[in-house]
């Protein structure tokens, strides 16, 4: 289950990067859905799974809303107006909220792991996008954006997931 999750999470980031790279930003929405559809098919409580898809995507949301309006990144093709975070990002971030309690379960509890892992891990995806050609980004401003953005993003949602665990089974 964990490979699985791994696997179509990377599988769903690419189709989202590709996608918007080469101009058809809902390409990775719809395999996003599917995705997220599985995973939430495999949950032992999906609604609990859902409400962490939920709040990821607006803390995520929020952030890439703010890298946007400081035009710290310019995405491509947004797939509605450009003034918006694209609907692929929103995508990206209901995707990474499917690994929480999965391949990224780990960390739950680890806080200081997550804090590094968030602060190399987000700058990098968002440097194999700009590499693909789905964002672009405005120098060391960005990276450094991003690193502190995901330095307190990473930990706080796989808290947030450890409370809201759609795979552990509730003991009465």
């Amino acid at each position: 289950m964990l490979l699985t999750n791994f696997i179509l999470f990377q599988m769903a980031w690419l189709a989202c990067v590709a996608g918007a790279a080469k101009g058809l930003p809902w390409f990775g929405v719809t395999v996003t859905i599917v995705v997220l559809g599985w995973h939430l098919f495999k949950a032992k409580r999906a609604m609990t799974e859902l409400l962490l898809i939920v709040a990821a995507l607006l803390i995520g949301a929020g952030f890439d809303q703010t890298m946007l309006s400081m035009k710290w990144v310019e995405y491509q093709q947004h797939g509605w107006s450009t003034s918006l975070v694209p609907v692929w990002i929103l995508a990206l971030w209901g995707s990474f909220a499917s690994t929480l309690n999965l391949s990224l379960a780990w960390m739950q509890q680890r806080y200081m792991i997550s804090v590094l892992f968030g602060a190399a891990g987000g700058p990098l995806a968002y440097l194999g996008a700009e590499k693909i050609g789905a964002v672009s980004l405005d120098g060391n401003t960005s990276y450094i954006a991003l690193a502190v953005g995901w330095a307190v993003i990473t930990p706080l949602l796989l808290h947030l997931a450890s409370h809201l665990n759609g795979f552990k089974v509730e003991r009465a």
